[in-house]
């Protein structure tokens, strides 16, 4: 998933103590999540935990440290703003913070530094993302505010102009701004008025248009039961989670009101040039993904492994770095959404050998569509898989929490760590070959952000 920060302003003086308060506490969080890479050594116990208002969390105990990790979702994301209105759920996410229930802001970010807990919200295309973490023994007081900002957000019009300003101010860098220029481009040509093909952020006129009644719609639309995944890890039984669950969650509504967004196929075979006099070109190329969901699933995660997935052994790090050094980076990821699924590989390099890198990235993307890996490959590409997991996704009490919800996303059940290693495994040579001859003789999109560059789109 895309995250998003919000600028804020910087605290005001008013806050006195509270300001150390929330340094000391930020400190101390800090160090204690050094040791917690300790928890993902060891196997863990997953608890699918129901309260009595039946909203369920799964639950990973751990004591070793007097912390608690929570992190949730609500499904919708940006796909949710209004025509006319977008960049409402990003600047929605930057006001949980700002007041609730009868605290103002002020009063609200005391408190929060009071109880020495960190609080935050981030929205993608697809879902609305809440995560805290607090001292265990201070954890009442930080579930309390944690109900009132997920319940009773208070958008009052001094926080929304505050913090309008702050994302209208990034907009304006960015309309100057290569990389954002052409990633608005990309997703304009690929999603056509899908509502995928917005800015997360918004424009300047959308987010100048977004109202105090817009905001307080699309919470109350996205807020609800119904839609909502809850992870926990850290220094909590069961029995107080249960209790917790309900006093934060249990008065929203059940059924979220989501406006309807078709699922769509990103278009293929195009040619994206977006000219800057730059020393370094930038290149994006796009082909067809799979369903997380789907049987081929394992089989082109695999093979996208062996063609750039981050390893310093993949095809294209080996063709593109160790052999020329043409660029610096170069990596290919599938990726999955709700509604669209592409695997896209990305690289930058000098500007006058764009030309040369891009037909070593269509060799090596060509030969593997042919040929296939060779079962060295794949056998070296499984270990790697299987044991970079916990160091990748369980190396802190708030990576379990966000790796337990995307699991709960994905629906692939409380057991899919035991049982990972086995789809794994199971994968042959002919499903990986048959999952690159699919999904790579495709004619991509190619996007390349530099000086103009001759034959970019041919093969």
């Amino acid at each position: 998933m895309m995250m998003n920060e919000h600028l804020r302003a910087f605290p005001s003086p008013a806050r006195g103590d509270g300001k150390a308060l929330h340094a000391l506490a930020t400190l101390f969080l800090s160090i204690l999540f050094l040791v917690l890479p300790a928890l993902a050594a060891r196997a863990m116990e997953i608890q699918s935990v129901t309260s009595p208002k039946g909203v369920t969390a799964w639950l990973v105990e751990d004591y070793s440290v007097p912390v608690v990790a929570i992190r949730l979702v609500f499904g919708g994301g940006s796909t949710q703003d209004p025509p006319g209105k977008e960049g409402l759920a990003n600047l929605m996410t930057g006001l949980f913070d700002e007041g609730a229930g009868t605290l103002d802001s002020e009063a609200f970010q005391i408190r929060l530094d009071d109880a020495g807990a960190e609080m935050s919200f981030d929205e993608t295309r697809d879902g609305i993302y809440g995560s805290m973490r607090m001292l265990a023994e201070q954890r009442d007081e930080a579930f309390d505010l944690l109900r009132l900002a997920v319940n009773e957000p208070r958008f009052d019009q001094a926080p929304i102009d505050r913090i309008r300003a702050q994302v209208l101010s990034g907009i304006i860098a960015n309309e100057n701004d290569p990389d954002t220029v052409a990633q608005n481009r990309w997703a304009r040509a690929v999603y056509g008025d899908h509502p995928y093909s917005r800015s997360d952020q918004g424009t300047r006129q959308s987010v100048a248009a977004i109202t105090q009644a817009d905001l307080k719609a699309l919470h109350k639309a996205v807020f609800a039961r119904g839609g909502l995944h809850v992870a926990v890890v850290g220094a909590i039984d069961a029995e107080t989670l249960k209790k917790k669950l309900d006093m934060v969650f249990g008065d929203l509504p059940p059924n979220q009101a989501l406006a309807p967004v078709g699922d769509i196929e990103p278009r293929l075979a195009q040619h994206i040039e977006v000219n800057y006099d730059l020393p370094q070109t930038s290149l994006q190329l796009t082909w067809p993904g799979v369903k997380r969901t789907s049987p081929d699933f394992f089989p082109a995660a695999l093979m996208n492994e062996i063609l750039g997935g981050g390893t310093f052994t993949s095809r294209l790090f080996q063709e593109v770095r160790e052999k020329r050094g043409l660029a610096y980076s170069v990596n290919s990821s599938l990726v999955n959404q709700d509604h669209a699924d592409a695997l896209i590989v990305t690289t930058g390099t000098r500007s006058d050998r764009a030309a040369e890198t891009l037909g070593i990235v269509r060799d090596v993307v060509k030969r593997l569509a042919e040929d296939g890996p060779t079962e060295a490959e794949l056998a070296a590409t499984k270990k790697y898989l299987i044991g970079a997991y916990a160091i990748n996704n369980l190396d802190s009490s708030s990576s379990i929490a966000a790796t337990l919800v995307e699991l709960q996303l994905d629906d692939l059940g409380i057991d899919y760590m035991q049982r990972r290693s086995g789809y794994i495994n199971a994968v042959t040579l002919d499903q990986v070959k048959a999952a690159a001859k699919k999904l790579l003789t495709a004619e991509p999109t190619i996007m390349v952000v530099g000086p103009p560059l001759a034959g970019a789109g041919k093969g």
